[in-house]
């Protein structure tokens, strides 16, 4: 929610039943979840965040967990994926190591991410924000921005009571929860999005600018902590001191510092594009200790190709190009990327490439971490169709579904290729 301009008539909606309201309460209901805003009504851009998604769900299927702490992720030396917000109260984070998670938070329940659950409630999401428009655009698998607009007509109702019925019905179908953010554009409608968490629905309108002015810069898309520190350096350390520097001194930040001051200005042309979405799959690990040497390597690059592939099947998408991944003992992150000839969702194909990759990096360095992901990725159609010239490819493929549907009758364990 945010403040009313001056003379403004704030429009007001009740978060759990509809209902036009004008008091602190709903007339209808009695609830006091309420979202005013003067554009309520006239705003079209809408990003969806689904609250600790992984969390969200690992808690859903296990309703004793639901007042305790909780972290997906796993391994002494691996890492958070996500937590519930329970856990982030004492501190925890994405991205942070395992180690450190369990030392702010003891008491907290680990369990290992299952990204095929994840992906299939993903899946229902989407269908459902696919039925309100054809504009939508995933960001992630827990991720998306919609253009309502002219969408009026089709729901008999403005984008934002549309939207305040999705979040309904995600939370009643699912059990799970989403924020929403809405806005004139998709900057302002993430960042409207992350200030309403959990359960939210924050609005941004024509106040943006003034709102977020001594807001830090670091809270801006593009900028992290090498941006941010030469900003500082230059004595700019809140958005609206970005935002008023003028054409040269916004080129000072270099070539991507007039885009960046227009970001502060609250400025966003981008349109939603439901073909240029945000995507990649992946698969990676934390070694127990520390791994040296192309043979070690490469037998867990392999475990990680056969679960990039099921990942890529599952998601009927296939790999056009692969990024390798590496983490020194020292912390130090090394991506190795490729292009491939044709587009793949078979382990075979994929750890053809990925070893070469590897080969170039397999130097005598320790590592802690190793991954394998696929991006660009394209649709399943247009992987492994082999021609005249490549007889293989459609009988790997064909070896590989017949292992695929051993494993899904009789378990992962049902059947192991000798390189595993």
């Amino acid at each position: 929610m945010t403040p009313n301009g001056a003379g403004v008539k704030t429009q007001a909606i009740c978060r759990d039943c509809d209902t036009e309201v004008q008091g602190p309460s709903c007339p209808a209901c009695g609830s006091v979840r309420i979202v005013r805003h003067p554009e309520l009504f006239s705003l079209n851009i809408a990003h969806i965040d689904c609250d600790a998604f992984y969390a969200s769900i690992e808690k859903r299927d296990h309703p004793e967990w639901r007042d305790l702490p909780l972290i997906v992720g796993g391994g002494v030396r691996g890492v958070v994926s996500t937590c519930c917000y329970i856990a982030r109260i004492y501190g925890v984070r994405s991205a942070m190591p395992m180690f450190k998670a369990k030392q702010l938070c003891p008491q907290a329940i680990v369990v290992p991410p299952d990204m095929r659950k994840y992906a299939a409630a993903s899946r229902q999401i989407r269908g459902m924000m696919e039925a309100l428009t054809p504009l939508m655009q995933m960001q992630s698998v827990d991720e998306a921005v919609l253009d309502l607009s002219g969408t009026e007509s089709l729901h008999h109702a403005p984008p934002a009571i549309v939207l305040n019925r999705l979040a309904r019905r995600v939370e009643a179908e699912l059990g799970i929860t989403i924020s929403i953010g809405l806005a004139p554009n998709r900057l302002l409608a993430k960042l409207a999005a992350e200030r309403g968490k959990p359960r939210g629905f924050f609005v941004f309108g024509t106040e943006a600018a003034s709102v977020l002015a001594s807001e830090p810069v670091r809270i801006l898309p593009g900028v992290g902590p090498a941006q941010a520190k030469r900003l500082e350096a230059m004595g700019i350390t809140t958005i609206g001191q970005l935002a008023a520097l003028d054409d040269r001194a916004a080129q000072r930040l270099g070539d991507e510092g007039p885009a960046l001051v227009a970001r502060a200005r609250g400025q966003d042309t981008r349109a939603v594009n439901p073909e240029r979405e945000s995507k990649s799959i992946s698969a990676e690990t934390t070694f127990t200790t520390d791994l040296r040497g192309q043979a070690r390597l490469e037998a867990e690059l392999w475990h990680l190709c056969e679960k990039l592939g099921r990942r890529l099947k599952a998601e009927h998408l296939a790999a056009a190009g692969l990024v390798l991944k590496l983490k020194t003992a020292g912390f130090v992150t090394r991506t190795r990327s490729q292009r491939l000839a044709n587009p793949t969702q078979l382990p075979e194909t994929i750890f053809e490439s990925a070893r070469a990759l590897l080969a170039r990096e397999a130097d005598g360095t320790s590592f802690r971490l190793i991954g394998i992901g696929a991006a660009p990725l394209v649709d399943e159609g247009q992987a492994d169709k082999g021609d005249l010239a490549d007889t293989t490819t459609p009988r790997r493929r064909a070896r590989q579904t017949a292992i695929d549907d051993l494993r899904a009758r009789f378990g992962e364990g049902a059947i192991r290729r000798g390189r595993g």
